[in-house]
């Protein structure tokens, strides 16, 4: 039997080869069926599937979502009351009745610390978004408009850059919340989330203005631009997707800053009062007992410390799926 000739072996493509095109055949003939079905990922779907794999996020995520719903919803957690007490039992120690025992004033200190989730995570929660939506807004304009604009933005984050938060939180608080004002518990809970979204913003700007400037000059901007989108709809739809992975991460983390923020303000005496119940508040009136009662402190912190190290767990693992150089 006589071997091939090349032309041939040229002529007769091998079953594997892929077709011209026209011919009708599909430009994944193949491929495997999984990654025939699999469609394309944006950086978010890439930042999931990363996510999805870490054990650090899971664990993060799940106690932050129990931290959600006993804010939410208390009373799933505990029927005890945690506002009344009786001093018979003033700093009884942890028993059957009470599992984390009774405060100096007889009150139950596991349903006061059931009910101090509510105001540690609404005042984070709502000072991070009130953060992020300011700041964030005073980025992009810097950021896109820049000239003059950009110059008296960033020169009024420089004025407050230069305020010590401490000491800011401690003329705003003193002024609206002092000892001689009778504010009610929300009053109160909204003073101490002006103060730190006023003293926070300039970082969240500087962070948006950073990646306005690096992604307004490119391609498809430009492209837009040029076909006739107007401001609005290049910040919406080209500039604000592409821009938000750094404020995801920084904001994750800043609800773990502003829950440590609240405690430190209420521990000083300057931030919520009762009838506000807080875990910072509990830290402040156990710190005279150490000693004696230590549980009174050792539970607030214990949830306290949880609390701030899951939300700061989860925005590193944020930061890690959102940055391909770190995968």
């Amino acid at each position: 039997m006589s071997d091939p000739s090349t032309a041939s072996i040229v002529s007769t493509p091998p079953a594997t080869m892929p077709t011209e095109a026209g011919s009708g055949a599909p430009t994944n003939a193949g491929l495997p069926d999984s990654a025939k079905r699999e469609k394309p990922r944006g950086l978010l779907g890439d930042a999931w599937r990363d996510l999805r794999r870490k054990p650090l996020f899971w664990i993060s995520a799940a106690f932050i979502v129990l931290f959600v719903v006993m804010a939410a919803f208390p009373s799933l957690f505990t029927s005890g009351d945690a506002v009344n007490g009786a001093l018979s039992r003033s700093r009884a120690e942890p028993s059957a009745d009470a599992w984390f025992g009774y405060d100096v004033q007889g009150r139950d200190v596991y349903s006061r610390v059931i009910y101090g989730a509510r105001a540690s995570i609404v005042v984070a929660l709502l000072s991070t978004i009130g953060t992020l939506l300011f700041g964030g807004a005073m980025g992009i304009i810097a950021g896109y408009r820049g000239g003059w604009v950009d110059a008296v933005l960033s020169r009024i984050a420089d004025i407050f850059f230069g305020l010590p938060f401490v000491l800011g939180s401690i003329v705003i608080l003193t002024t609206f919340n002092g000892s001689g004002t009778d504010n009610g518990e929300w009053t109160i809970m909204g003073l101490v989330i002006l103060s730190l979204t006023v003293l926070s913003w300039p970082v969240v700007m500087r962070l948006m203005r950073s990646s306005v400037l690096a992604t307004k000059e490119a391609d498809y901007i430009v492209a837009a631009r040029a076909l006739g989108a107007g401001t609005g709809r290049i910040i919406l739809k080209h500039l604000l997707p592409n821009c938000l992975a750094p404020l995801l991460v920084y904001g994750t983390i800043m609800v773990g800053s502003f829950i440590g923020a609240e405690a430190t303000l209420s521990f000083l005496g300057i931030g919520l009062k009762s009838p506000v119940v807080s875990w910072g508040i509990m830290i402040s009136e156990a710190q005279n007992y150490i000693r004696v009662s230590p549980f009174l402190l050792f539970f607030p912190s214990a949830f306290l410390v949880i609390a701030v190290l899951s939300f700061v767990m989860l925005g590193e693992a944020v930061r890690e799926a959102l940055d391909p150089k770190l995968r």
